[in-house]
């Protein structure tokens, strides 16, 4: 029991505050979410560039190889999945959103298999960029439905259901936040206490865990945030629009 419990205070969660500031009198701490965060902007703009460069290198009517061809594939796939999902009208309007976050969240949930600590994993990372969905969500909604559609709609299906459409709309980026956050955090604390209570023994074998949790998994939270951001964003323009 006394080797269980030491175990125990050995989890590393791996929150770690690495340094500290001040700004207007208040103490700001740079943390490992930080360092990851900035670690997955970097990969990804070093990984456009690169893209970038070589799709300038592409002559036209030769066809693509290689890392070319497998990210034209990637964004055909990507394209495909906003239009069936927003229609011809509106999905060249959000696919380069949609494909932002999607490559984010995506590199962001599966970062633990670099050794960093996913920065879904922190609930200051998922919320805000819910709460930039939730503000697509009600700019469109007043763009295409006007004031007039917008009170009909939260008046639906009577008037005595305003209070409750509200709290419905405020409860949208929440879940969407909360989703994310709860699955990637869950992951990387079951991991966590398997690498804490096994030690040395969790070497090799907790790949497969590894590849559930950080790949598998990321993978399913990333399509589903993406789906459900498509979706709110096409109800809230009408389907008239």
């Amino acid at each position: 029991m006394e080797s269980y419990a030491l175990a125990a205070t050995n989890v590393d969660f791996m929150i770690h505050g690495l340094f500290q500031y001040e700004v207007f009198g208040q103490k700001v701490w740079i943390t490992t979410t930080h360092v990851s965060t900035l670690i997955v902007m970097l990969i990804l703009l070093i990984f456009g560039i690169i893209v970038k460069t070589k799709v300038a290198k592409v002559k036209p009517g030769d066809n693509p190889t290689g890392l070319v061809s497998a990210c034209e594939i990637l964004v055909e796939k990507l394209d495909d999945m906003v239009l069936n999902s927003m229609g011809e009208k509106q999905y060249r309007k959000f696919a380069n959103y949609i494909g932002t976050i999607f490559a984010f969240i995506l590199l962001s949930n599966i970062s633990g298999l670099l050794g960093l600590r996913p920065p879904t994993a922190d609930y200051g990372v998922t919320f805000p960029m819910a709460i930039m969905t939730f503000c697509l969500i009600h700019y469109n909604h007043f763009k295409y439905q006007k004031v007039k559609g917008v009170i009909a709609d939260l008046c639906d299906p009577w008037p005595i259901w305003a209070p409750i459409n509200i709290i419905s709309d405020f409860a949208v980026p929440v879940s969407l936040s909360l989703r994310l956050f709860a699955n990637v955090l869950s992951g990387t604390a079951i991991m966590a206490l398997i690498y804490a209570l096994l030690s040395k023994v969790a070497i090799i074998w907790p790949a497969a865990l590894h590849f559930y949790f950080d790949l598998f998994s990321g993978a399913i939270q990333t399509y589903v945030f993406c789906m459900l951001t498509m979706t709110y964003i096409t109800n809230a323009i009408g389907e008239e629009n």
